[in-house]
């Protein structure tokens, strides 16, 4: 790499590493300008899960306070992410790039949908619980489990907008802050990409000066991300979702 692509690959992990501990979807920033340097798409796709490692852990410990009191929540759902996020590493070096590539776009656009309805999908979900008069799950149950489970695939296999799936998901089915959820999420986000991230180390050929200098970017941006999403309201944190979840689809269409 030149100076310039360093710097470029620098800026882009920053970047990615506040956006995804506001939303998700930072690969859409960081895997693009790896390709612009010259990486094949497959290095490009492990290097950078590699890379965004500490961004993610540092957004969890910014969300730290939110985490509080979650621990069976995050335990529960991060065995859906371990399983999930192997399982889409596996995917990633098995099979051709244009088979997940042609559903991410309608992933993507199905978790913005229940992202705009979901306050009116929770209410009708509590109402239909309080009239059957059965309690509120505070781990969202079985579906729930099984959504992350299949978004941790996606997320193994591609990272970009896992989190805005795990948000659309979580918001639906937990009687929660939004703010609370954000913080499961940022951990969720870290635990498929270590792990997916771990199998791609005997498997896959990584750029390790694009490792490091993703790594280095996100971590920084991972803090500012958490303190900017921390004071946002819920409104303004869907808004901020779709608004990037839209842009993500154009990227991924158009690309």
């Amino acid at each position: 790499m030149t100076i310039w692509e360093m710097l470029a690959v620098f800026v882009a992990g920053t970047c990615a590493g506040t956006i995804n501990a506001i939303v998700g979807s930072g690969t859409l920033i960081t895997f693009p300008v790896l390709l612009a340097t010259g990486l094949p798409p497959v290095t490009a796709t492990v290097s950078n899960a590699l890379g965004l490692i500490p961004g993610a852990v540092s957004g969890a410990i910014g969300y730290r306070a939110e985490l509080a009191g979650q621990r069976r929540r995050v335990m529960r759902l991060g065995t859906a992410s371990v399983c999930g996020g192997l399982g889409g590493a596996i995917l990633l070096v098995s099979l051709p790039s244009t088979a997940f590539e042609t559903i991410v776009p309608i992933l993507v656009g199905l978790a913005l949908v229940l992202v705009i309805l979901q306050p009116r999908l929770s209410k009708t979900v509590r109402r239909h619980r309080e009239r059957a008069n059965v309690a509120t799950k505070t781990d969202g149950g079985p579906l729930l489990f099984g959504g992350v489970l299949a978004a941790s695939v996606y997320g193994g296999y591609f990272t970009a907008a896992q989190g805005i799936i795990y948000m659309s998901l979580m918001g639906m089915l937990i009687d929660e802050e939004t703010q609370r959820l954000n913080a499961v999420k940022n951990v969720l986000a870290a635990i498929v990409n270590t792990i997916a991230a771990t199998f791609f180390l005997f498997v896959a050929e990584f750029d390790w000066t694009a490792v490091a200098l993703i790594a280095v970017g996100s971590a920084i941006g991972g803090q500012l991300g958490a303190k900017v999403g921390r004071r946002l309201s819920p409104a303004v944190m869907r808004a901020t979702i779709v608004v990037v979840g839209t842009a993500a689809i154009v990227q991924l269409v158009t690309r």
